[in-house]
């Protein structure tokens, strides 16, 4: 008989956002590290938001008032969003916040919550929301308004919030030199989730690089 453990993961179901600017760059080199360690069964679903692109998005919440069901790109990003027990955001630090794409990526997330029939945010209730992020700055107070991001949607959402890995990097491959933050992304996705309702966003948020 399996143990727990590996029913458990084979129930999981990671959803990984790749969102920088830049193709394989330090961020999504530092998710995939982390990713290693997830037990084996765990599935996993990669996309890039670059290869995904959205059109702006137009707000009629107080016009129309509701939104239509997604196509497209906007499909595929909603079906994989509702699809896992598990989403993880890379987001690299782009002044001081999150890149263009993954707060693109959110601001559907305001239309997915008024399209008729689809009861969004009660399913999203109960997944746990990640961050993995690089940065280039050496105080890593700098990366506080991107984990508030992330910490303040999850409780929104009523998600459990698994804290944000950081790492330190600039040019591309510099990431393999933060050792402390190599070490941590071994077990990142192994310790227990926090939710964000469990303290200030940023207490929520303590799994951290160097």
């Amino acid at each position: 008989m399996p143990d727990d453990a590996a029913i458990s993961s084979t129930k999981r179901h990671f959803t990984f956002l790749i969102t920088s600017a830049r193709r394989d760059g330090n961020t999504e080199w530092l998710t995939r590290k982390a990713a290693e360690h997830l037990p084996a069964g765990t599935a996993q679903q990669w996309l890039n938001l670059a290869d995904l692109p959205l059109v702006p998005f137009e707000d009629i919440r107080h016009s129309v008032g509701v939104y239509p069901e997604p196509e497209g790109n906007e499909r595929v990003l909603f079906d994989a969003t509702l699809a896992a027990t598990d989403l993880v955001f890379a987001v690299p630090l782009y002044w001081y916040s999150v890149p263009a794409s993954a707060k693109l990526y959110l601001d559907y997330w305001s239309g997915w919550l008024r399209v008729p029939g689809t009861e969004f945010r009660a399913r999203m209730a109960g997944k746990t929301l990640w961050g993995v992020s690089v940065l280039s700055e050496e105080d890593q107070k700098r990366a506080d308004p991107l984990i508030g991001t992330l910490a303040i949607t999850a409780d929104y959402m009523k998600m459990n919030f698994g804290g944000v890995l950081l790492g330190y990097g600039s040019r591309p491959g510099d990431i393999v030199a933060d050792k402390t933050a190599i070490e941590m992304a071994r077990t990142f996705f192994g310790l227990e989730s926090k939710t964000a309702s469990g303290g200030t966003p940023l207490q929520s948020a303590a799994r951290q690089g160097p």
